[in-house]
């Protein structure tokens, strides 16, 4: 901030103050703050705002601006956790959980238009409605029959989302989901303003002329292919007297190289690290890792023979040294994980407690252990030497991660070879989804903040489970936590605890090596800056200069 920030002149402030009267809801941030300094920020985007339309985003870098400009029922709060956004209170909810009635608050879109119930029946129908193409539609299956409409199999008519008036939203579910408001967060739940959508057409969310928002800022400058733009306190926005910044300059900035050097010269006041400048900077007072909600695991087939054989998965789980490929591999604030769940993601309905604390530790690097089930299955299967490829996709993170996987395996088990096959990243999901592997590399980040959104991934009848693996017990344990427990939380939490030992201690199904983190550089004097462990990146609503 050494070249953006200017202090204002003292004189000039309150001579501005005695003019406005006092204090009022318009007052500027620094005098909010008790700062002097510009409410003026830079920051870096790692890559370009391709869409404004919450029903087409692909990448992380549009659902971000979105979330600057748009607002939903609910926002994530300074803990991360759901608060209410445009939702006026808490909604009612009926006996068998099924309906939520929301109440909406008086807000505006940016071109002076309420904010009504319609806008959001609007753009959650324009989400699940096959004719418009949205690529997250399968996030409205949470809706009554919207698995249904966009498999062509029901009408929109028949959609589980209703405006009662223009004040009243009727949400009615497939299912019982007690985490509806993490889910409600998401940037496809985002409302749209039917009537100017109507209107632009194909043209809506193209550029900042074809689009209107309701979030705490307004954004102005892209084109559609400009690589700048810039966001400014939206005065219209219901929780205006809150937002601080007053402008963000926001400039895309492709490599990590590039933003380290713009920081470095105080060009930028935000910038991402990652890899080996996570590494370079890892010591500086202005590099931050926060937890992120991304597990990077190892999935073992079960359909093959080797690799089907429950004491060599324990046997390659228990030979890996995660602490030490973590901290000195990585050096990125990534930590060793012995569970699926991530930490620092969901807690205890009943006690807070924090769900990978609670459930502990399974299967954690222990030589001794992993040599003991390795010589059991070597026994088991008749094989004294046992070759296994170990696929992934060519990024340096994947390759850093097999290299260190195939040498630790290779040292710690007697008698296997581990052979590496790298290739491009949609090539490597081809493969792992005709089941062409043995044991794949690759990393889950969720959707919602809840465990259910991990157990899932290894549903016998999910279509990520690529891996084969195919255990009723566990399918039964599922279905009764998203439905036979929705209702009841601790009942629900303490099933999907169950879950995880059968997924890890008992079956190793699926082989866990570390949890990620969020690198990033930050100027010393912007506070409050919000970087989210899972969905978006980053918001700047509640963030400032001092």
């Amino acid at each position: 901030m050494k070249k953006k920030f200017g202090v204002l002149i003292l004189v000039a402030g309150l001579l501005l103050a005695a003019c406005s009267g006092g204090k009022g809801a318009n007052d500027s941030a620094s005098e909010k703050t008790g700062s002097t300094q510009e409410q003026v920020i830079t920051v870096a985007s790692g890559g370009e705002l391709s869409t404004l339309d919450s029903a087409h985003y692909t990448d992380v870098y549009s659902s971000d601006m979105i979330g600057q400009v748009v607002e939903g029922l609910y926002r994530m709060d300074k803990n991360h956790d759901p608060e209410l956004g445009i939702a006026e209170s808490e909604p009612t909810v009926s006996d068998d959980g099924l309906v939520y009635t929301f109440k909406l608050k008086d807000a505006k879109w940016t071109n002076g238009d309420p904010v009504v119930a319609g806008d959001f029946v609007y753009a959650f129908k324009n989400v699940v409605d096959p004719a418009y193409g949205s690529s997250s539609s399968n996030q409205m299956d949470v809706f009554k029959n919207g698995r249904k409409i966009r498999e062509d199999q029901a009408s929109l008519d028949d959609f589980g989302v209703k405006a009662l008036d223009d004040k009243t939203l009727e949400l009615t579910l497939e299912y019982p989901i007690p985490y509806l408001s993490q889910v409600l967060v998401g940037t496809p739940f985002m409302p749209k303003n039917e009537k100017f959508a109507e209107e632009k057409g194909e043209a809506y969310g193209t550029s900042t002329d074809d689009f209107v928002g309701n979030g705490p800022f307004v954004i102005s400058g892209w084109d559609g292919n400009t690589e700048t733009w810039e966001l400014k306190k939206n005065e219209d926005y219901w929780d205006q007297e809150n937002v601080k910044l007053d402008t963000i300059n926001v400039q895309v900035i492709k490599e990590i190289g590039t933003g380290t050097n713009l920081f470095d010269a105080g060009d930028l006041d935000y910038t991402v690290l990652a890899d080996t400048y996570a590494l370079q900077y890892k010591d500086s007072p202005q590099a931050n890792f926060v937890s992120k909600a991304m597990v990077g695991y190892l999935s073992p087939n079960h359909k093959r023979e080797v690799t089907g054989n429950v004491n060599v998965r324990k046997a390659i789980l228990q030979a890996i040294d995660k602490e030490t490929f973590a901290k000195d591999i990585l050096g990125d604030g990534s930590t060793a994980i012995n569970g699926f769940v991530p930490k620092d993601f969901a807690k205890d309905p009943e006690t807070g407690e924090d769900f990978r604390k609670e459930s502990g530790d399974y299967l954690s690097f222990d030589l001794a252990a992993a040599q003991k089930s390795w010589e059991t299955a070597k026994k088991e299967l008749g094989k004294d030497e046992i070759e296994l490829e170990l696929l992934s996709a060519d990024t340096a993170l994947a390759k850093k991660t097999i290299e260190y996987v195939q040498g630790q395996l290779q040292q710690n088990l007697p008698g296997l070879t581990i052979k590496l096959k790298s290739i491009p990243l949609q090539n490597r999901l081809d493969l792992q989804t005709a089941g062409d592997f043995d044991l794949v590399f690759g990393t889950w980040t969720p959707d919602y903040a809840d465990p259910i959104n991990f157990l899932e991934f290894y549903d016998s009848k999910s279509g990520l489970n690529t891996a084969g693996y195919n255990n009723p017990e566990y399918d039964a344990g599922l279905n009764d936590a998203r439905i036979t427990l929705a209702n009841e939380p601790k009942q629900r939490w303490d099933k999907m605890i169950d879950l995880e030992e059968i997924l890890i201690e008992k079956d190793a199904a699926v082989l866990p090596l570390y949890q990620g983190s969020i690198g990033y550089l930050k100027a010393d004097e912007l506070q409050d800056l919000q970087v989210f462990p899972f969905g978006r990146t980053v918001s700047y609503r509640l963030a400032y200069v001092d």
